[in-house]
């Protein structure tokens, strides 16, 4: 997706293409969805952390008092938040490892509507979607990305924040991933 470069002494992502891709389309994610609010994110070479908000059933007047650009979140979240909504983060949304694919046995999922796991599924169709696209346009001599050969890995990781101190931990973390891309498990 990109490469982490040092721009005036900081480490940086600098997106590939097919990065750029990943990023407009995980932005749209969110502009399509009501219900979903993205907190933090890092995109990184071979994966991304993000921190995602589900609001089932608010209304208008309910949010009304979130400062949201499209839906993405620009406020602070507070323990009170964190009692009454549910916080939860995604990370290694991953290219595969060779060795994962060969051996990893599909099941049938089971997505609920307005889920993590339905914002991840149509997150994934449409990278590969527009990859696969960009690929034909430009003529590249690289396979496509189909049911026998993923962009991502099969699946993800997530995570229910619990309270706002692990909230601010994997805030730091998310934020900070690019200074410790070098020792990261996924640095490949």
């Amino acid at each position: 997706m990109g490469k982490i470069i040092l721009k005036d002494g900081s480490p940086e992502m600098e997106l590939s293409d097919f990065g750029k891709i990943v990023e407009q389309e995980w932005f749209k994610s969110f502009e399509i969805r009501d219900e979903i609010f993205l907190h933090e994110y890092i995109l990184m070479p071979n994966h991304l952390h993000a921190i995602v908000e589900i609001s089932h059933g608010k209304s208008s007047e309910e949010t009304d008092g979130l400062e949201t650009h499209g839906r993405v979140s620009q406020r602070r979240v507070s323990q009170q938040d964190l009692d009454q909504h549910q916080l939860e983060t995604h990370d290694c949304v991953s290219q595969p490892i060779e060795s994962e694919l060969s051996s990893f046995k599909r099941n049938s999922p089971i997505r609920l509507p307005k889920s993590i796991s339905s914002l991840i599924a149509g997150f994934k169709s449409s990278v590969n979607t527009k990859i696969d696209t960009y690929i034909d346009v430009h003529q590249l001599d690289i396979p496509k990305y189909n049911r026998n050969n993923h962009f991502f890995q099969p699946n993800y990781h997530d995570h229910i924040i619990r309270n706002h101190f692990e909230y601010q931990n994997i805030q730091n973390y998310i934020v900070n991933n690019p200074l410790k891309w070098a020792e990261d498990l996924l640095h490949i």
